[in-house]
């Protein structure tokens, strides 16, 4: 379980310890101040350490990099350091709840592609995160895979790396009725299952009484809940084991926000550790509401904001057990704005 990063010089975030609940974890803000960011290096670690063959500091060194480079895609790794007259140094802590699986590196703001080591973990992760980008990927199974690792493409390898966990075979056994619990209602808002053709590797959407729906022409967002359902189906997100999702609401109606905060909350309940970007009021409203609930009322939950004033060069970080920790909330504050200018229209 992930417990804390420690960040120093990183993009756009502020230089701070940023402390995470074993449950839920969101971070709202405006564009441009990090969230994505914050995410795309939390995966990156948590991917190198979960896929490590090699523990060395050369292994390592070389890992970081090129995983950092692959989801970022900054021209050189040293892009990735806060923009800074002069040279300047980005340090990364990863603390886990077990320190055998912490690690730390730093690089320069000049730095080609390699860090240094820091902290070696001392074992590796036995689950592989999962990421899930704004856009839904299950269109682009199975041919993303073979042709990501066979020509030069400018897409991230976070898409590369989610496209491969899809085209995982589903789990059976005890595994299996676990999962069909958790699929319930996302096959209810999907009106039906996600299917593979083995032969081709295409998904399907298996609709009852009128058969398969080809992927492409299901709703987007359908399909994203649909990508949601391949991973718990095929176990990736069924027990332990972390989940990255940047903008889940994006082209989702407020029926299947609601649909989708309880799915998440549900995973967190299940052991998976979730973290997320939001800009929505709503889902953030109806993942709060939820965790007051019966039903995952306990279950450990995180806020992160994010913010900068007019003016204001440097990004501030507020963060708590939450929504009411955060003081700069600009998702409420453009709200009630709008609803302002809506009542003076009728003045």
């Amino acid at each position: 379980m992930l417990d804390e990063i420690k960040i120093k010089n990183f993009g756009p975030l502020p230089n701070c310890d940023y402390k995470f609940a074993s449950g839920l974890n969101v971070i709202v803000g405006e564009n441009g101040l990090g969230k994505s960011q914050l995410l795309k290096l939390l995966y990156s670690v948590l991917k190198v350490n979960a896929d490590a063959k090699d523990l060395t500091k050369s292994a390592l060194q070389k890992a970081y990099a090129d995983k950092l480079i692959g989801v970022l895609r900054p021209d050189a790794l040293g892009r990735l350091a806060k923009r800074k007259q002069g040279r300047e140094r980005c340090e990364v802590q990863v603390v886990m709840k077990d320190k055998a699986f912490s690690c730390g590196f730093s690089f320069a703001s000049q730095a080609k592609s390699e860090v240094q080591i820091e902290l070696l973990p001392e074992a590796i992760l036995s689950q592989s995160p999962a990421y899930f980008p704004t856009r839904e990927l299950v269109t682009m199974c199975p041919w993303f895979g073979p042709l990501y690792d066979n020509y030069h493409l400018r897409f991230e390898e976070s898409w590369r790396d989610t496209v491969s966990l899809l085209s995982a075979p589903s789990v059976k056994g005890p595994k299996e009725k676990k999962a069909a619990e958790l699929l319930k209602p996302l096959e209810a808002a999907m009106g039906g299952k996600v299917v593979v053709d083995n032969a081709t590797g295409e998904f399907y959407l298996s609709i009852p009484g009128e058969g398969n729906m080809e992927m492409p022409l299901v709703a987007e967002g359908l399909r994203k809940l649909a990508m949601l359902a391949r991973l718990v189906s095929t176990g990736a997100l069924l027990d332990k084991g972390y989940l990255f999702w940047d903008e889940p609401e994006t082209n989702l109606n407020p029926k299947l926000i609601k649909v989708l905060a309880t799915s998440i909350l549900q995973l967190c309940k299940q052991g998976i550790q979730v973290f997320i970007a939001t800009h929505s009021l709503f889902l953030l409203r109806e993942l709060e509401i939820l965790a007051k609930s019966a039903d995952f009322l306990g279950m450990e939950q995180r806020y992160f904001g994010l913010s900068a004033s007019l003016g204001q060069e440097s990004v501030t970080l507020e963060q708590g057990d939450s929504v009411d920790a955060l003081q700069t909330l600009v998702l409420l504050d453009e709200e009630l704005l709008q609803s302002d200018r809506f009542l003076a229209m009728d003045d």
